[in-house]
């Protein structure tokens, strides 16, 4: 007893310390530890039904911000080379991807007849290539220090931005070249190329409007006056001829209203849209569009949506497509497919702050409208972080160009 009486302290010393450890290690296993990952499945899951509803708060599989972006609904293609080697051809899994500009570029498109054209910033000149992936300049003329470039929908002709905020209009069929006023932003054009639709920002918060003119600056008519409003309009010129401009006023912190001008003052229908950051493309009927929105529901993480946005139908048939990524980095191959960028995972805010995401690595998606069915098409063999998605006609390709790099890169479709 007298031997237990005088360790008594050491013993419980010693106990206490003993306890200390076991918990430190359920902690550490319990909250800490990295989880095994699970080996990929070879078999291909079964096809999945139609778009989900709009419901509020939908989400991609595996919430953005939480390590995934797996969208309920894909389907993955049977085929897939050995484990670790790239197919030469988009079929769902890890897929070779050619280099198709070696010099960073701006204003990547696709020329009239379907080819690639773009600005490139180390010459100061743009090109379009051949069949064989030669560039061939589109004019001699050297454009130092392009910023931005917009181009018409007849690909001949396109308004070049500069940083100091000096815009032209150059033709690359008839070598004409016009100026156009500094205090002009955001520019669209006409399905037939022969207007601009741009907001006119004066110094003046009462003297900003929408203005419309010839696609040379000329007959220039203001619109709409958009006062203080600058920042929540947008010129977007829809293919159908039908709305030439939105804009977005607040309803709540998850929704807003997106409201639509058109060129003789119609009373078209808003719709609310259950989210912030509205950016939208048409499609290419100019009756459907895809949006993207954040909201607390998706951890102020982007998600794509798609609405009715002709006469009578705007804003019926809202439809959530469950993919966490920005309208900006779709495209419409046709008026019933998209294909899309999608981040492989987002941090938590990513919608608020774009910037969150510019290191992301991106796969590529196609969605097909009439089905609902999402497919995951091409995982590129490397580290992209896409900013454009274009795709011909003939559906042979699909292009991207890389935000870090900004070449272009192609990967074959079967």
């Amino acid at each position: 007893m007298n031997f237990f009486s005088r360790f008594k302290k050491v013993f419980l010393i010693i106990g206490f310390l003993v306890l200390v450890f076991i918990i430190g290690y359920l902690l550490w296993r319990f909250f800490f530890a990295a989880s095994p990952v699970s080996p990929t499945a070879t078999s291909t899951p079964s096809t999945i039904g139609g778009l989900p509803s709009a419901g509020i708060g939908t989400t991609t599989g595996g919430i953005s911000g939480e390590g995934g972006n797996l969208p309920g609904g894909i389907t993955i293609p049977t085929g897939q080379p050995a484990e670790g080697a790239a197919s030469p051809v988009a079929i769902g899994g890890l897929t070779a991807t050619q280099t198709v500009t070696k010099n960073p570029t701006t204003g990547a498109t696709l020329s009239s007849d379907g080819r690639i054209q773009y600005y490139n910033r180390d010459d100061g000149k743009f090109y379009r290539l051949d069949d064989n992936g030669n560039a061939i300049a589109l004019s001699d003329k050297v454009f130092y220090d392009v910023d931005n470039v917009v181009w018409a929908p007849n690909k001949n002709q396109a308004i070049i931005e500069y940083p100091d905020g000096n815009k032209i209009l150059y033709n690359f069929q008839t070598k004409a070249q016009v100026t156009l006023p500094s205090h002009w932003q955001d520019f669209s054009f006409s399905p037939d190329s022969n207007q601009i639709i741009s907001k006119s920002i004066g110094l003046d918060v009462e003297n900003r409007y929408l203005v419309v003119s010839n696609d040379d600056g000329s007959q220039a008519v203001a619109l709409e006056n958009i006062g203080a409003n600058d920042k929540t309009v947008t010129s977007s010129w829809s293919p159908n001829n039908q709305i030439v401009a939105m804009y977005t006023q607040g309803v709540d912190f998850n929704r807003q209203e997106v409201y639509f001008v058109g060129l003789n003052g119609e009373n078209f229908k808003s719709t609310v849209v259950e989210g912030r950051g509205f950016e939208s493309q048409w499609s290419t009927n100019g009756d459907k569009l895809l949006y993207s929105v954040y909201s607390t529901d998706t951890n102020l993480n982007p998600q794509l949506w798609l609405v009715g946005a002709v006469g009578d139908t705007i804003g019926q048939d809202r439809q959530s497509l469950s993919l966490a990524t920005w309208a900006s980095k779709c495209t419409f191959a046709s008026n019933t497919e998209v294909y899309c960028a999608v981040p492989e995972s987002l941090e938590k805010g990513a919608g608020m702050f774009p910037e969150l995401a510019d290191r992301t690595k991106d796969d590529l998606y196609k969605i097909n409208l009439k089905t609902g069915s999402k497919e995951l098409i091409a995982v590129p063999d490397g580290a992209y972080n896409i900013s454009e998605v274009i795709v011909p006609a003939n559906k042979d390709f699909i292009y991207f160009t890389d935000k870090t790099t900004n070449q272009i890169y192609k990967i074959d479709l079967p």
